[in-house]
């Protein structure tokens, strides 16, 4: 089991290092499209990034709805704890 804590802080990990976002501006609130300006190809390499962490294969129609980071982090956790 892991924690929605612990993803949100993977998923911050890697929006820090991959996509230059600053840490300071992740809130759980905050809406990836546009508050970070990424874009559906950045969408798509955040989910394959999230697919090498964790291992499980991440279907992209999970993640069509997702504007924000506590909706990345609860995707995230119902496919890790089920």
């Amino acid at each position: 089991m892991t924690s929605e804590k612990e993803i949100e802080q993977k998923i911050i990990d890697i929006l820090v290092e991959d996509f230059e976002v600053a840490r300071e501006a992740l809130k759980p609130e905050t809406n990836l499209f546009t508050d970070l300006d990424l874009d559906s190809i950045d969408a798509v390499d955040l989910v394959v990034r999230l697919q090498r962490e964790t291992g499980i294969k991440v279907n992209p129609e999970d993640f069509k709805q997702i504007r924000t980071l506590s909706d990345v982090t609860k995707a995230v956790s119902k496919l890790i704890n089920g």
